[in-house]
């Protein structure tokens, strides 16, 4: 048995004429896939298309796979020129073409990238150089108009939504049981989605949508003479090979992640990102990252069914890798009010570093736009900037920090309305301090001078005694030390406490109220 680049393989003979997928040949090992099986021979793999439908890929006729092996050989010497030898024909007994086959050169298992991540080697520069091959592959075909919809958001949730259709399909004919973790995934898809629009037109805008590999996992990579060979893309199907690029990269974070190592995964984001000059918020990372999670469980259960087998515990792991990014993906807005004095910027500022936000001050929205006052009219102006900029933000996937007193209820509704129409996590914080204590810390930072702020001790009390109830917001006693009250506020943010009208803000607001009477704060 032989083949050359392009030519003939004799000696496959069909045990079932009826069925060109089985095939007797001596030492020869077979591998099989939903769509493929796969002889190894000697120093070369034979790789047969199967005659199956299924959905999104359709191999019932010959001619279709002729095709489809000529197009993988194509696309597949993008990234592994060595490897991919060819396409040879099966000829029968009647010396008739049978078959196609892609033939490639036999990777040595041990450069697989699973196994050199299984022994504990330093994959450092493989990934740099995956990395690097990719973003060239990205950059190697121009921004294509007729392919920039599978970038959009539309295209984005009818994949998603292609997929959970199928599995609930699989569900209601009772093949396989719904999978505890779908509706969650499924809600927190549909949520993320619902608010990104604009994020989803910048990447198409700055040209993000490409052809790339489609594919891209550890098991498919080999390591041969430090060099990697970057096998098996999506070759079938322009429209799941074309994509965002970063959704490209995040299939082989996630897998890496699957492996154990979610820090080459954060790494080979890194890379991807230093090599393609792109930029990108972390929310979009995790939601592909996510996606690509999803789409292998569903192939997981795909290729259970037509083994007549129930999905594994891989489909299980799989699912949860791709809940647990939704879940650190979900667009924050974080509100942190109080009176000045009380530590509500410090706190703010603490906050949006730890969460990597965007944070927006009113103080320095209102100095920046001709030092505008505390008149009614003035803070509204000033509120309705800082809201119209966080709008923007949160349509990019970025979480917010909004740095503002907050006193009146409603300014705070309107911040809940923002966050309903982002479909934005909104965690209301405040912080509470001795009215007295909190004036004092005014007076000491007007005398040290540099902070945005043009509140007194005055209007520190005034604001301090002339403040709405607040019933919704999480309390931060900010008489504690600072990386205490930032431990409280990520616990707050994180859903691990929950608003006490009872707590610290109502003793302290017998006390503004007794300033008030007394005419302190007037």
């Amino acid at each position: 048995m032989g083949a050359g680049a392009n030519g003939s393989v004799e000696g496959l003979e069909p045990i079932d004429g009826d069925d060109p997928l089985v095939v007797a040949a001596p030492d020869v090992h077979v591998v099989e896939t939903h769509s493929s099986v796969l002889f190894f021979l000697d120093d070369r793999v034979y790789k047969m298309k199967k005659a199956v439908d299924l959905g999104f890929l359709d191999f019932t006729t010959v001619e279709a796979r002729r095709e489809a092996c000529r197009q993988e050989v194509a696309l597949n010497r993008r990234m592994a020129p060595d490897a991919y030898l060819g396409v040879a024909e099966v000829i029968g007994p009647d010396r008739k073409t049978m078959e196609h086959l892609v033939v490639m050169r036999r990777m040595p298992d041990a450069g697989r990238l699973t196994a050199c991540i299984g022994r504990g080697e330093d994959v450092d520069g493989a990934l740099r150089a995956i990395a690097r091959q990719l973003a060239a592959l990205h950059d190697h075909r121009a921004p294509d108009p007729a392919h920039d919809r599978l970038g959009s958001l539309s295209s984005v949730r009818a994949r998603w939504v292609a997929g959970f259709e199928q599995l609930a399909d699989l569900a209601e004919e009772g093949t396989v049981a719904s999978h505890p973790l779908e509706a969650r995934i499924e809600e927190l898809v549909l949520r993320y989605l619902a608010g990104r629009a604009s994020l989803f037109e910048h990447r198409v805008r700055r040209g993000r949508i490409r052809d790339g590999h489609g594919d891209l996992q550890a098991e498919d990579i080999f390591v041969v003479d430090d060099v990697p060979q970057v096998l098996d893309c999506l070759d079938f199907s322009d429209e799941y090979r074309w994509g965002d690029v970063l959704a490209d990269a995040a299939f082989l974070a996630m897998d890496l992640e699957r492996l154990g190592r979610p820090d080459l995964g954060e790494r080979f984001l890194a890379l991807h990102r230093e090599f393609g000059a792109d930029t990108w918020p972390p929310s979009l990372a995790h939601h592909y990252v996510a996606y690509r999670a999803h789409v292998r469980a569903k192939v997981g259960v795909l290729r259970a069914v037509q083994r007549g087998e129930a999905p594994g515990g891989e489909v299980d792991e799989l699912l949860a890798l791709a809940l647990r990014h939704l879940e650190q993906g979900r667009v924050r807005l974080v509100v942190v009010g109080g009176a000045p004095g009380t530590g509500k910027s410090t706190t703010a500022g603490a906050l949006a570093d730890e969460l990597g936000a965007a944070l927006l001050r009113s103080d320095e929205v209102r100095r920046r736009d001709d030092g505008r006052g505390y008149q009614p009219a003035e803070v509204r102006r000033t509120y309705d900037e800082v809201l119209a900029e966080a709008r923007r933000l949160l349509g990019l996937g970025e979480h917010v920090v909004l740095d503002a007193t907050y006193r009146s209820a409603e300014e705070r509704a309107a911040v809940r309305r923002l966050a309903a129409d982002a479909a934005a996590d909104l965690t209301e914080l405040r912080c509470v301090l001795d009215p007295h204590e909190a004036a004092r810390r005014v007076a000491r930072r007007i005398e040290a001078g540099g902070d945005a702020s043009d509140a007194t001790p005055e209007v520190a009390l005034a604001l301090a005694a002339d403040f709405d109830p607040w019933p919704e917001a999480v309390e931060l006693d900010t008489a504690c030390a600072p990386d205490e009250v930032l431990a409280a506020a990520r616990r707050a943010v994180e859903g691990e406490a929950e608003p006490d009208s009872h707590g610290v803000a109502a003793a302290i607001g017998d006390r503004t109220e007794e300033l008030a009477t007394s005419g302190v704060g007037a």
